[in-house]
């Protein structure tokens, strides 16, 4: 316990999928000690003085409870402060859900989590929290980022990646610094760490003009338009052309993603062809995903009406 709320300084799972409690004896849980959920020390039996060990959980799993197969990973709504190397090696953590207004996050806190790249962050007042601009800046991947803003209204964002690459100079007996990747303005296009969306949504043109990857161009026209947050005109007429021209490959997304609800959207936005309808359809067939798939061919029969073609051998 301290000052009014309870730091974790350990915490261990077996599971994939975990939720770090919210609160523990009535006060909220509001900071991650150094090292916390580091797999390497939840071997260490032993506890500071004046702490306490806590069971949490929804029924006892197998396994060891050192962290090293979390998957997905829930902080606490209060959570105000991250440790230095909070969860340093849990190399399987792909998501990460929390809130957007942590104050400090410590030194090396996301070192050698080479497997995050999902983020959700909720928003509880209108102004913005500076953990995303954290996590753009200490990771280079790309990042698909989830944000959840007060009254119900979700942001959905798509930060391209970028490498950096440091190559020895003997003759000159320095390093030489590289940078690659067209997703760099995005994960840097933070103003005093808060990001504007004007500002991401300005940087389109140039992303399409640099070496990218098509996929990840695909995803982030989509987003903007799925969750319009805060989207202007131009910007949306820019990734509204953008998808009509790879309409197929639209399809093919939503259809992975199993975005049903979104599809009529994407069919008014896109109007495809014969042939990407076709392609739908078999992919919609293959996934068994009957609600698309009968929306699919309604769009089919209403846009290219054909009558029963019939055959006769005599």
């Amino acid at each position: 316990r301290e000052g009014g709320g309870v730091t974790l300084l350990r915490a261990g799972t077996p599971d994939a999928r975990a939720a770090l409690p919210e609160e523990l004896f009535g006060l909220p849980v509001t900071a991650l000690g150094n090292r916390a959920l580091a797999p390497e020390r939840q071997g260490d039996s032993s506890l500071p003085a004046g702490a306490e060990a806590v069971l949490v959980t929804c029924g006892r799993s197998e396994g060891d409870w050192d962290n090293r197969r979390l998957r997905e990973l829930t902080l606490p709504e209060h959570l105000e402060t991250v440790g230095d190397y909070a969860l340093l090696n849990c190399a399987v953590l792909k998501t990460l859900r929390m809130c957007d207004e942590i104050s400090h996050l410590g030194g090396g806190a996301l070192m050698n989590c080479r497997s995050l790249d999902t983020l959700h962050l909720t928003r509880s007042g209108p102004d913005q929290g500076e953990a995303l601009a954290w996590f753009a800046g200490e990771l280079s991947r790309e990042l698909d980022v989830t944000i959840h803003r007060p009254g119900g209204e979700t942001v959905r964002l798509l930060f391209p990646e970028y490498t950096e690459l440091y190559e020895e100079n003997c003759p000159a007996h320095h390093f030489d610094y590289f940078i690659s990747g067209a997703g760099y303005p995005y994960h840097h296009c933070f103003r005093q760490k808060r990001l504007s969306l004007k500002e991401y949504d300005g940087l389109w043109r140039d992303f399409l003009g640099m070496e990218h990857d098509e996929t990840a161009a695909l995803r982030l026209a989509w987003r903007r338009l799925r969750w319009p947050a805060d989207l202007g005109e131009t910007a949306a007429a820019d990734y509204r052309a953008y998808l009509a021209r790879r309409a197929g490959d639209a399809l093919r997304l939503v259809l992975e993603e199993e975005d049903g609800e979104a599809l009529p959207y994407l069919l008014e936005l896109t109007t495809p062809d014969r042939g990407a309808l076709s392609a739908a359809c078999a992919l919609a067939r293959e996934t068994g995903a009957t609600a698309a798939l009968a929306a699919l061919l309604e769009e089919l029969h209403r846009r290219f009406p054909a009558g029963l073609e019939k055959s006769f051998t005599l």
